[in-house]
């Protein structure tokens, strides 16, 4: 019934076409039973023409006001719309109201094609406004991008969830428009293979999920180095969509991650340390135990003369006279003294203290860690006061190599594994002490 009356309402019109292209038709000398296929023929052709010149008038007309605002204004919005295609997407809206009520009139003496093809060109119509709405999201994604609080954000995901948002929403409209059903009856029919989409979806799900609690807790951001060693990641985070993370690597190769392996994983993220300001590094020299001992009076006061060492061998001098009062001092055991040691440790507090690229207002140790069987380890424990990597190393090489230099000065030696080329220049020293002995 409603197919008869919306033939009745447009009789009129297509009669009066039909008519003229008929009459004009035979007038050329058409065959009458080709007069139908030769008008749809015609029909098509000149729909079609009119249709591309609608589309590019359009599209000029809004590009050419975009790049107009754009130049007045200087938002940039609209330079952002130009890039994501929006005018040309708007630039359809003509052409499909023109095509919709075209369609009646061209396959008037083809009953039988009107519905379906109204039908799809609705759908059409469908995925052109979520192309649109999506062109504007975009637009709009580029533009808070620009702003410094959304510079490390995860866009992308933001977007990329509004995509599935729009095209289930999508989805629902164009079965509606196939069947004739309502969205409800859709919803239900969904509700019965939900197990089956949460399986296909699982990624995008678990994705979508991971982003959300990384942005929220604020876990990872677009520039951070992370280091995920499960998945070999170690380098700076480029990208983070619904479903991966993508990180370039410190040798430029690139390794993608599940999104929310962010959340079920565990991984390293410096972040902190670009905000600090600082690098930390840890570095252990093995000391000889052999090499330990107390310092006499003549080694402190050449010692003295070092900075950094004069004030602490006069305060350990006056703590240890007082603790020494009414001892036996002819018994080494029974008095207390200060060690080669003691004094390596506090000649390396101070020189990285003075070091204009070593931070003072982060943790700054020399410790001793626990006798192991290679040596007595002294650590080295600081922050430097940059983060770029290759100024980084070029100071850690300065300290490690100043410390390993100095050790000697305070009567100490470095452990150090022997090798066999170690152990026969030994065996063939004690050999000539033999020798020497025997003659």
């Amino acid at each position: 019934m409603n197919e008869q009356k919306t033939q009745v309402e447009i009789d009129p019109i297509t009669a009066t076409v039909s008519k003229w292209m008929q009459e004009f038709l035979s007038g050329m000398g058409v065959p009458e039973h080709l007069i139908e296929y030769t008008k749809l023929f015609i029909l098509i052709a000149l729909v079609v023409v009119i249709v591309y010149v609608l589309q590019l008038l359009t599209k000029y007309l809004l590009t050419f006001i975009c790049r107009k605002v754009n130049k007045v204004t200087n938002l940039s919005f609209f330079k952002y719309a130009i890039n994501n295609k929006l005018p040309y997407y708007l630039a359809l809206v003509v052409p499909y109201s023109f095509v919709r009520s075209a369609i009646p009139v061209v396959f008037h003496d083809f009953q039988g094609w009107i519905s379906p093809l109204t039908k799809l060109t609705d759908i059409y119509m469908v995925f052109m406004v979520i192309w649109t709405i999506m062109s504007l999201i975009k637009s709009l994604a580029d533009v808070l991008q620009e702003r410094p609080a959304f510079h490390n954000k995860p866009m992308k995901s933001y977007i990329q969830v509004i995509y599935i948002i729009f095209f289930i929403f999508g989805a629902v409209v164009i079965y509606s428009i196939l069947t004739g059903k309502s969205a409800t009856a859709f919803f239900a029919a969904m509700g019965a293979a939900s197990a089956i989409m949460m399986l296909v979806f699982q990624d995008s799900i678990k994705g979508f999920v991971g982003s959300i609690q990384v942005s929220a807790n604020n876990m990872v951001q677009i520039g951070d180095w992370i280091t995920m060693n499960k998945y070999g990641a170690d380098g700076d985070v480029e990208e983070i969509n619904l479903t991966t993370v993508k990180i370039r690597n410190f040798d430029k190769t690139i390794t993608t991650i599940p999104t929310y392996a962010l959340i079920s994983d565990s991984f390293q993220n410096w972040r902190g340390m670009k905000e600090y300001g600082g690098r930390r590094f840890k570095r252990a020299l093995n000391i000889k135990y052999d090499t330990v001992r107390f310092l006499s009076d003549e080694e402190l006061e050449k010692y003295k003369k070092v900075d950094g060492l004069r004030e602490y061998i006069t305060a350990k001098e006056q703590e240890y006279a007082t603790l020494n009062k009414g001892t036996d001092s002819s018994i080494p055991l029974n008095v207390h003294r200060i060690t080669n040691s003691d004094l390596f440790l506090q000649y390396g507090t101070y020189y990285l203290r003075q070091h204009p690229k070593i931070s003072n207002e982060l943790t700054l140790l020399v410790r001793q860690l626990s006798p192991t069987s290679q040596g007595l380890p002294i650590e080295l424990y600081t922050f430097t006061t940059t983060t770029v990597w290759a100024e980084y190393e070029v100071i850690l090489s300065e300290v490690v190599n100043h410390f390993i230099s100095v050790v000697p000065f305070f009567d100490l030696k470095l452990y150090e594994e022997s090798s066999g080329s170690d152990e026969y220049n030994v065996f063939m020293r004690d050999v000539t002490k033999q020798k020497n002995l025997e003659s």
